[in-house]
């Protein structure tokens, strides 16, 4: 893990009730207690998902790993660990759950810098473009991960990759947002592990949950990722709400809404398809470039 010098920034504390997410930005609401707010898929990118399964079974697999820069974005209301703000070792620790759950897919992670901010109004999802828009750095190919205090019942979400140009809101909303207290040593019961952020980040790369279409048509459009009907809850061995198809539900798969502890697994599919993501919408770093200093906090 690397982390550069850490920019601590505050901007106007804000008092402002909390805003559902949804009503200033684009997550859906949450309606179940797993709380991914990750929009679902749009018809054109199912059917982008469908023709990369079809490239996908034609081609071999890639022997090559792809890394990714990463930048940290901590939104608190204050530097009390109750109100947002969030340690090195949290951030360290969660920086390495990144690593290791993505790593046997071929991914790789540099951790380019992390940035603190105050903001009552940030810290609860309200405003998330103005967030965005001000903390956001780095080119299409950049994941940028932001850790809010309170996401209104979500434990996280973030965008599917898709044809953006700079500029435009879809450059400046793409990123996870997450909830602080799912980081290894929060606070949130069954979840604090760090494996939201693995999701969440699933769905940056492309990847659909392991639920996408019930037992009904293609489900995930990942071949080696069994049909399931509904999202999963805890972690129940044997689970299968698709019994007239082949396999039992993928409940330790990253992509189910499971315990932390039952997480272990993206699969061979999936990490094709994530690659395939990658060099359809995000390998180009020159699409929405910008420079790593624009909208740099000032420091505190």
């Amino acid at each position: 893990m690397r982390f550069s010098s850490l920019i601590h920034a505050v901007t106007a504390a804000v008092a402002a009730p909390a805003v559902l997410a949804g009503t200033t930005g684009r997550a859906g609401q949450p309606s179940l207690k797993f709380g991914c707010g990750a929009p679902d898929p749009t018809t054109e990118q199912l059917s982008m998902a469908a023709s990369l399964a079809a490239q996908e079974a034609r081609r071999p697999q890639r022997t090559t790993n792809i890394n990714v820069d990463v930048y940290f974005h901590v939104i608190a209301s204050s530097t009390s660990l109750e109100d947002g703000y969030l340690t090195d070792k949290m951030l360290s620790d969660q920086f390495t759950v990144l690593e290791e759950t993505f790593a046997p897919s071929g991914f790789t992670f540099t951790l380019k810098n992390t940035t603190f901010t105050l903001n009552t109004t940030w810290a609860s999802d309200g405003d998330e473009f103005a967030m965005k828009k001000a903390l956001r750095q780095g080119s299409y190919k950049t994941l940028n991960i932001y850790f809010l205090k309170d996401l209104n019942g979500y434990f996280g979400y973030c965008y599917f990759p898709d044809n953006v140009t700079y500029g435009s809101e879809d450059f400046w909303y793409d990123g996870c947002s997450i909830l602080y207290t799912t980081v290894p040593g929060g606070s949130e019961t069954n979840y604090n592990l760090g494996y939201t952020v693995t999701h969440e980040v699933g769905h940056w790369f492309g990847l659909y949950h392991t639920f996408q279409g019930g037992c009904e048509g293609d489900g995930d459009y990942v071949f080696d990722t069994p049909a399931q009907d509904s999202p999963t809850s805890g972690c129940p061995v044997g689970r299968d709400s698709c019994p007239e198809l082949e396999g039992l539900d993928p409940i330790t798969n990253f992509m189910d809404y499971s315990y932390d502890t039952c997480y272990d697994n993206f699969t061979t599919g999936q990490a094709a398809r994530a690659y395939s993501f990658w060099k359809e919408y995000r390998a180009d770093a020159t699409k929405g470039k910008t420079d790593d200093s624009d909208a740099t906090p000032a420091p505190l």
